[in-house]
């Protein structure tokens, strides 16, 4: 089963110091911390800031090249988790068919926001990343997850999505 999700925001993991995208099922109100590199992050913050870079960007390229090729992105889904990391696939709608294309989560969230695409998790990801190590082996793991649990919307920015 699919979930649909939403970005409740962007932030830099006080442990790592790496982004963080964090999605979460406005129905259940389930999170999944997503760690992204700083240039996807910086991606994902330019289209949430509705920031338009005087060139195309990576995902700003890829939106248009589907576009003039007759294709649409109709989903994002995160569909894996393995060692603490995510997986996911791009949706397109061709005219040939449905396409299904492997892809790096930031980057899938990042065309996502820019091709105004709905963002999916499958339901098991959402359940096994309630168990993935948050500290990656730094100490004191509890707190950490609590501060996760316990983030309020103004620690988060203003990306309600």
């Amino acid at each position: 089963m699919q979930v649909e999700m939403r970005i409740q925001g962007l932030m830099c993991d006080p442990i790592t110091r790496m982004p963080i995208v964090l999605l979460r099922d406005p129905k259940s109100d389930a999170k999944l911390p997503i760690w992204v590199g700083v240039f996807e992050a910086s991606a994902i913050s330019l289209e949430l800031e509705h920031v338009q870079p005087p060139r195309p960007m990576t995902h700003d390229l890829f939106r248009e090249t589907l576009r003039r090729l007759g294709a649409r992105l109709a989903r994002v889904v995160i569909t894996g988790l393995q060692d603490s990391t995510f997986f996911a696939e791009l949706e397109l709608e061709t005219a040939s068919g449905t396409l299904r294309i492997d892809a790096r989560p930031s980057d899938a969230i990042a065309l996502a926001l820019r091709c105004e695409a709905p963002i999916f998790a499958e339901q098991q990801v959402i359940e096994d990343a309630q168990n993935i190590d948050l500290t990656q082996g730094h100490e004191d793991s509890e707190r950490y997850r609590a501060w996760l649990e316990e983030l309020d919307r103004k620690d988060l920015g203003k990306y309600e999505m």
